[in-house]
């Protein structure tokens, strides 16, 4: 697979003069309710009404969903309101239904990404369709198995393709539901420019009050729409509550947004963006010149220790040398989350190259 301009073509037809946007609850829960938000939701801006039909959860006895009744549903919130409709496939059986029923958009979830068999078994079933496939990125930070999903929808002769980012899981507790890791859907963009990229805020939040600066950070990112979860009575919908928006929020978001131009058109600006440019890329150098001296320190360290027979791992100096740059880090106007992440990342690359002189 490769990129080309043909793959913009479904979002292209639609001649939106904004980022798409997808909305609806997480669950469809009853006909009333799938009505009522679809008729609030033609107020908006929204293209595409979106609703959970099948709701497997991450541990069983929760709500899994009103299953194959909610299409029906779907389906009369298109006749009504012109709305074209979303739901989520999870295997060849789900595929075959929201097709009888007329489903624009199917997406493919965080948790069946992971899974070649079941990609290929979903792929095999929408082979050769005019449908528009969205596939999310696993649950997991994995851009290879990202890419190998959606190639084998183009393999399956599926030519209507987008991504929705999501966020990725992680053990460790941060401000996020699921980490957004912004670098890996750039560096998809970066490999697809022209692969339609949708932000689903929703699910990197998982409550309301950060969804906006999520979808502002997706918008200056280039992308290509959202997917926002919404519902007329958020605090009683009967999964993921906190995560989701009233149609009326959802309005008042998408006026409050602000679509940035790529490129500055004054001389005076591309002047001074290109002077801080050429400022970040001195900077950029010198952190890995830095960054090297340092390794090479961990070096001698190594050999130090392996001829004073010393383990490699010195956990309390690594909490204190911790402690110290979260400290400097809030100083400097650096976030707790950012310096873990980056001295993770060195104090690991010391431990290898300490671990490669000791074995040498």
């Amino acid at each position: 697979m490769e990129n080309n301009k043909n793959l913009r073509n479904w979002l292209n037809k639609m001649e939106l003069a904004h980022p798409i946007v997808i909305a609806g609850p997480c669950s469809a829960e009853t006909e009333e309710q799938v009505l009522k938000i679809a008729h609030q939701l033609k107020e908006t801006d929204t293209t595409v009404m979106r609703a959970g039909i099948w709701k497997p959860r991450t541990r069983p006895g929760n709500f899994e969903g009103v299953g194959a009744l909610g299409l029906k549903w779907l389906q009369k919130a298109k006749q009504e309101t012109g709305l074209m409709t979303a739901t989520e496939v999870a295997n060849a059986n789900h595929v075959d239904l929201a097709l009888k029923h007329d489903v624009d958009i199917l997406w493919v979830g965080a948790r069946t990404t992971v899974s070649p068999f079941i990609v290929q078994e979903i792929a095999d079933a929408l082979k050769g369709t005019d449908k528009i496939v969205l596939i999310k990125n696993p649950v997991n930070p994995d851009l290879a198995l990202w890419l190998g999903a959606v190639e084998r929808f183009y393999e399956s002769d599926v030519k209507n393709l987008g991504v929705i980012h999501r966020g990725f899981s992680t053990y460790e507790k941060t401000r996020y539901r699921n980490n957004p890791e912004w670098q890996i859907p750039i560096d998809l963009q970066n490999k697809f420019p022209d692969l339609p990229l949708i932000l689903d805020p929703s699910h990197i939040a998982g409550r309301r009050d950060i969804i906006f600066d999520l979808c502002q950070t997706a918008l200056d990112l280039n992308y290509d729409g959202l997917m926002v979860e919404t519902h007329f009575d958020p605090d009683n919908a009967w999964s993921d509550a906190a995560q989701q928006i009233t149609p009326a929020a959802l309005r008042q978001m998408t006026i409050d947004l602000r679509i940035r131009k790529q490129e500055g058109d004054a001389v005076e600006f591309r002047n001074k963006l290109n002077t801080l440019r050429t400022k970040i890329d001195v900077l950029d150098h010198q952190l890995i010149e830095s960054l090297g001296k340092r390794m090479k320190i961990a070096d001698s360290i190594g050999a130090l220790k392996k001829k004073n027979n010393v383990a490699i791992l010195q956990t309390k100096r690594w909490n204190e040398v911790l402690g110290k740059m979260i400290l400097e880090g809030e100083e400097n106007q650096l976030s707790e989350e950012f310096i873990l992440k980056i001295f993770k990342a060195i104090h690991q690359e010391s431990i290898n190259h300490q671990k490669k002189v000791i074995n040498e």
